[in-house]
C-alpha cells in the first residue's frame, strides 16, 4: 500500500519556485504548475509525493517543505532585486599596469 501527499502552494512566480525545487525532487515526487484561470500573474505549485512507508512520506514531506520555504524566499527576493552600478565591469576598465614609459 502506498502513502501519498499532495502539497499545493499559491505563489507569485510558480514557474521559478518549481524550477528551484526540481533538482531536489526524487523519483517519488512530481511537481507541476497550475496557472490562474483568469490569466492573472501567479499560480499554484503542486507537488505529489508517493512513498511506500508512512515514515518515508513524513521524511520526504519534511524535506520538501524546507526546500519550498527556501525556493519561495529566493523567488520573492529575485522579484524585488534591482541591479545596481557596482563600478567597472572588469579590471581592464581601470587598469593602470600598462605604463608607456
Amino acid at each position: 500500500m502506498s502513502r501519498r501527499a499532495t502539497i499545493r502552494t499559491d505563489c507569485d512566480d510558480p514557474d521559478l519556485v518549481a524550477r528551484s525545487l526540481a533538482p531536489d525532487n526524487t523519483d517519488e515526487m512530481e511537481t507541476t504548475v497550475e496557472r490562474n484561470a483568469d490569466g492573472s500573474s501567479g499560480g499554484t505549485v503542486v507537488t505529489r509525493i508517493d512513498r511506500e512507508t508512512t515514515s518515508g512520506l513524513r521524511s520526504t514531506v519534511d524535506d520538501y517543505v524546507v526546500n519550498l520555504a527556501v525556493a519561495i524566499d529566493v523567488a520573492t527576493n529575485a522579484q524585488h532585486a534591482r541591479p545596481t552600478d557596482a563600478g567597472p565591469a572588469s579590471d581592464s576598465d581601470t587598469d593602470s599596469t600598462h605604463d608607456t614609459q
